[in-house]
């Protein structure tokens, strides 16, 4: 158990013994380190919601303040012989307790970090355990190009699938990508409409790529702009669904360079799939679907579409069947939720998207939990902000478009311009961390404008800052490892008379791993775990700028040699922690930069 959980089991007791209430204490970290490793206003809430606790509980006091009721827990908190963790508790006014943990407990955490190594930060949560969760993220369109809102929903998707994975979740990748639609007509109108030559099998697949955005470009021009153009895209959009002979060639091979271009981009970023779904394949499914519950009154015709009025629901109405009679995304997306119940009975699916999406997904889990109400009940749809450089917007159908390749290929050509000596795999590494990081470290509903000079960045809130304090801890250890150095890491009995203001900081935020994880799991909200690494980061610096791990002239006696002990474990666990938080960001640490 935990100190967290032991603290809030005491909390719990002493709220029961004081009063019937029933009031759940809950533990934050103060901002102030000051202020303790936790603090509590439970004993505001106790106050606010019985001010006599004499007329609920076997006490017969009168309670005259917050402030009261917080010295009467801290006190009880003080003799208690079952926080061995605490040093010592106080209450401050208005009424918050604020807890420090004792240095023995601190101390301890490192031996279970160095005992657990990789597995540190996993716990086992009882609402997770075992359960089965599909994650769907990335979602990229074949025919159009991966671009930079694709990477932070894929880096979003393969963190979050991390970290639940880690609270003892069993978790399913899909992948949902659209190979049939109007973006798929108005390519391959822009394919017959210009020079773009898809068979040539010489090109790369990057230029590849570059045919289909250009080709896709053309066609959403052309369609705005030309009625003509816009008949033509309409009929060949109904011959994309009819699976007609005549577009059929030219289909599949748009199709087959998109997806051989994604696997590229997923293979690059560490992201494998379980399941792999198509509009191609959903969309049958969901046409007949939604034609099956017409009669029950969930859809309607209207104007010759098949129509689910939202505005019964507070909501808007949205086409689900159009009157050429193809199913819209609306529909695919029913038939997706019953396919990916058949592939896997999920407690729970995950959809991540853009937030433009939000509102669409509102009509579609109503319009689902009319037809099957608990695949609706265990759908959540997760979203995030939009991305973009200094420069604006991406438009696809302008051509105008941040693929995700250049945007990997640009940071690692800058990062090789600013470190000379860096290898070609280390530069990857850094490269991908970069990009990452930079699109994990704000909140998932924020807008983010993205910064070459701030992601590749050795001195800020950077993956590469990250990577490199990691390295950092690697070296040391290494340097004890070629001195054939006596000193073993092992805190186990080990007594340190007193820890330097640094290595106390370092401590206190060794022991909070697990606990960030579990938040970040459970908030979708990588950023926190991003805040937790880079607070690490920057107190294990200030730890080694200022005293010396290993100092071949302090001597060998026996506080020599348990201080040399301490630091090596506390350096070790750093850079164990660090490798960890960063796998459950879908970055890797690079040994050496």
């Amino acid at each position: 158990m935990t100190a967290y959980e032991q603290i809030l089991s005491q909390l719990k007791s002493i709220i029961k013994d004081l009063t019937a209430c029933d009031i759940v204490p809950h533990l934050e970290y103060p901002a102030d380190p000051a202020h303790g490793d936790y603090a509590s206003n439970v004993a505001m809430a106790m106050f606010q919601k019985v001010s006599r606790v004499s007329q609920v509980s076997r006490a017969s006091r009168e309670w005259k303040s917050p402030m009261e009721v917080a010295q009467e827990i801290a006190k009880r908190l003080e003799v208690s012989s079952q926080l061995e963790v605490i040093d010592r508790v106080e209450a401050v006014p208005p009424g918050f307790i604020n807890f420090w943990l004792s240095k023995d407990y601190l101390i301890s955490q490192l031996q279970e970090v160095l005992e657990e190594g990789e597995k540190f930060g996993t716990t086992i949560n009882s609402e997770l355990s075992g359960k089965k969760n599909m994650v769907e993220f990335a979602d990229p369109n074949p025919f159009k190009e991966f671009h930079i809102g694709h990477l932070r929903n894929i880096s979003l998707g393969e963190s979050l699938s991390r970290l639940l994975e880690a609270q003892g979740a069993k978790v399913f990748r899909a992948n949902y990508q659209g190979d049939v639609g109007m973006h798929v007509a108005k390519a391959l109108y822009g394919i017959q409409s210009s020079e773009f030559r898809v068979q040539n099998e010489d090109l790369s697949l990057a230029e590849k790529m570059r045919i289909l955005g250009r080709a896709y470009a053309l066609g959403s021009r052309a369609y705005e702009e030309d009625e003509g153009a816009k008949k033509e895209i309409q009929d060949l959009n109904i011959k994309i669904y009819k699976n007609d002979s005549e577009i059929r060639e030219i289909w599949e091979i748009g199709r087959k360079w998109s997806l051989d271009a994604f696997e590229q981009i997923y293979k690059r970023l560490g992201t494998k799939y379980d399941y792999y779904y198509f509009e191609s394949q959903t969309a049958p499914v969901g046409r007949q679907l939604v034609l099956d519950h017409l009669e029950n009154g969930v859809f309607e015709r209207h104007d010759g579409a098949v129509v689910f009025r939202g505005e019964k629901f507070g909501l808007h109405t949205r086409v689900f069947v159009t009157k050429e009679d193809y199913a819209t995304y609306e529909a695919k997306d029913l038939a997706l939720a019953q396919l990916k119940y058949k592939d896997v009975a999920y407690d729970r699916s995950i959809i991540i998207t853009a937030h433009e999406q939000a509102p669409y997904f509102s009509v579609i889990l109503v319009a689902l939990k009319l037809i099957e109400s608990d695949l609706a009940a265990k759908t959540v749809h997760y979203s995030f902000g939009f991305v973009s450089l200094k420069t604006g917007k991406m438009s696809s159908r302008k051509g105008e478009v941040i693929t995700a390749q250049w945007l990997l290929d640009e940071a690692k050509t800058r990062i090789k311009k600013q470190f000379k000596e860096i290898s070609e795999e280390t530069a990857e590494k850094v490269a991908v961390g970069a990009v990452k990081y930079s699109l994990l470290k704000f909140s998932p509903a924020s807008d983010i404008v993205f910064s070459f000079d701030e992601s590749i960045s050795l001195e800020g809130n950077s993956g590469p800052y990250l990577q490199y304090a990691y390295a950092r801890t690697q070296s040391i250890l290494a340097k004890v490892k070629s001195q054939k150095s006596k000193v073993k890491i092992r805190v186990q009995n080990l007594k340190v008379k007193q820890l330097e203001p640094e290595e106390s900081a370092l401590l206190r935020r060794i022991h909070l791993f697990p606990e960030v994880v579990g938040e970040a799991a459970e908030q979708f909200a990588p950023n926190l775990l991003c805040n937790y690494l880079f607070e690490l980061a920057q107190a294990f610096n200030l730890f080694y700028q200022k005293h010396k791990i290993i100092d071949p002239t302090a001597g060998s006696g026996r506080e020599v040699q348990a201080l040399r002990g301490f630091r090596l474990a506390l350096t070790a666990s750093v850079g164990q922690i660090l490798k960890n938080g960063l796998y459950l960001l879908g970055i890797e640490s690079p040994e050496r930069m």
